[in-house]
């Protein structure tokens, strides 16, 4: 019933809030280690979170884990998604979410990030399903913007404006492209929903 109404009873990355601005946090994220898959939204019926039920699957969400020990994993949040153009024979080129025109077409990230236990890709189980990969994720800083509700296109769209305008306008240096990361459940009433965009700075 908590997660109905919001409440996050899983594992969190930790951080360091290095400055509290108008609006917006700059924080620090230690490494980590994250269950990736990307795809285009096609694969899944135009489902831009289709790469979900496989990273559930990876960990065990439902029954026995699609990976080699078979090792139940805990879910953690937030879930993490980016955006990028379609480039054939190689990874995605991570972009912002107005590059849409064009015959280019998107491909969707999506990340789970791994309990703290996992320092290394290679502590992770290895995955049975080929498209799942195992990264490990550096050390690293963003500008962070926290909303409720349903983080819909254009209201993220909205959100990653303004934060791209306070960052420069405050001197900091964007070094990459948004990252969603989001915490609760799709059954979590919209009000009580926890979601950020975040955005890597120097």
């Amino acid at each position: 019933m908590g997660m109905v109404f919001g409440k996050i009873s899983v594992e969190t990355p930790k951080y360091t809030v290095v400055k509290s601005c108008d609006g917006y946090e700059i924080r620090e994220y230690p490494p980590t280690v994250a269950a990736e898959i990307t795809y285009d939204p096609s694969e899944f019926k135009d489902n831009k979170d289709g790469g979900f039920t496989v990273l559930a699957k990876y960990i065990g969400v439902f029954g026995k884990p699609e990976n080699q020990k078979p090792e139940k994993i805990a879910m953690t949040a937030p879930v993490i998604t980016k955006e990028g153009e379609k480039i054939a024979m190689t990874a995605p080129v991570v972009t912002k979410e107005e590059g849409g025109g064009g015959e280019k077409k998107k491909t969707v990230t999506m990340q789970f990030l791994l309990p703290e236990m996992y320092k290394k890709a290679e502590d992770a189980p290895r995955p049975t399903d080929e498209r799942v990969v195992i990264r490990e994720e550096g050390g690293r800083k963003y500008g962070v913007v926290t909303f409720s509700g349903t983080a819909g296109e254009s209201v993220v769209s909205e959100k990653v404006k303004k934060l791209t305008s306070d960052l420069e306008r405050d001197g900091f240096k964007i070094t990459g492209d948004f990252i969603l990361a989001r915490y609760n459940p799709p059954w979590t009433l919209p009000p009580f929903k926890t979601n950020e965009v975040m955005i890597p700075v120097e």
